[in-house]
């Protein structure tokens, strides 16, 4: 079979891809690299926007190629810069390829389109050790300097609450989530602390955006939602997305992360005390992304109560000051 006949029937395999990357599409980008042409694309799993796929080359090597479909190139420009940020101060991650020009990305239609190195091993597992590595590289990760490319706001955090609530009453759409949020937003709001020690943060540290292997992390991705915020945050948020199991927090890997954490960095008394409303937040957070995603900005029924694991979880009480 054709090289290019396998690559395309291969692609044609994928089931919903969010941005169909044709052969045309890495041909063209492959060119503007040097590298030999692709002989075959396998879709990778991570994210709930842009397409990344790997490509297998003529020589053997494999990259990933990702259509940054969902982001402005503006936007993605900022991405890599704090991707490339993370990478100069030795936290692990994945910075594009350098083009021929010297670009680490290349725009077509509107959109940015990026080489990256192939990280093995897959997602990073729950692990004891994976988690204690998780939590070592985050506290490493919140110690680097901050930059100009990273927030001081929380994407998925009080302004999307605002704007989930503006949009729903503007169309119409009631849903008990909808009171749960208003109530709740309110809340943290009045509660939430001003005065915490801040650093660069992930934002979103869930298994997909984590690469890990042999219980050691390989790389951090998809800083998409990374900001300058509390550092306790990012912690909370990673307990969120590693630390529960069938609706169940487990102790043992809060325990592992907060170990990991503080080989590096030392959680102090003020931060300990915030520990339940930054899991709050933090799940409240993810709870009203899912339903923005899947009720209003791309409704899909087969995913419209997603949300509700995490709305779930916020009737969950859970000690974490006593296990550390």
């Amino acid at each position: 079979m054709n090289s290019w006949v396998l690559f395309y029937t291969t692609i044609s395999r994928v089931v919903e891809m969010r941005y169909e990357v044709t052969p045309e599409d890495a041909a063209w980008m492959l060119s503007l690299s040097s590298m030999p042409e692709a002989v075959s694309i396998t879709p990778l799993q991570g994210g709930w926007d842009n397409t990344i796929v790997l490509l297998r080359l003529a020589n053997g090597d494999e990259v990933v190629l990702k259509a940054w479909s969902s982001n402005s190139v503006e936007e993605v420009k900022r991405v890599i810069s704090r991707h490339v940020h993370l990478h100069a101060y030795e936290i692990p991650t994945t910075v594009p390829i350098s083009l021929d020009s010297g670009s680490l990305f290349a725009e077509k239609e509107e959109v940015a389109w990026t080489l990256l190195p192939y990280v093995s091993g897959g997602m990073l597992g729950k692990d004891c050790g994976s988690l204690r590595s998780l939590g070592e590289v985050m506290a490493k990760m919140h110690g680097i300097p901050c930059s100009e490319f990273f927030p001081e706001d929380y994407r998925m955090g009080f302004k999307l609450f605002e704007k989930v609530l503006e949009i729903s009453k503007e169309k119409g759409i009631e849903d008990p989530f909808l009171d749960l949020l208003e109530k709740e937003n309110s809340a943290l709001l009045n509660a939430y602390p001003t005065r915490m020690p801040m650093g660069v943060l992930h934002g979103d540290l869930f298994p997909d955006n984590v690469l890990g292997k042999d219980g050691v992390v390989s790389a951090i991705l998809d800083l998409e939602e990374a900001w300058i915020g509390p550092m306790i945050f990012d912690l909370m948020m990673a307990f969120v997305g590693f630390g529960w199991e069938e609706g169940k927090p487990q102790s043992n890997r809060w325990k592992s992360l907060v170990e990991g954490y503080q080989t590096v960095r030392v959680i102090s008394e003020e931060e300990l005390s915030e520990l339940q409303l930054m899991h709050r937040y933090a799940t409240l957070a993810i709870a009203c992304w899912r339903f923005w995603k899947h009720n209003i900005s791309v409704p899909d029924e087969n995913l419209s109560l997603r949300h509700l694991e995490m709305v779930d979880r916020m009737g969950v009480d859970i000690d974490f000051k006593g296990y550390i």
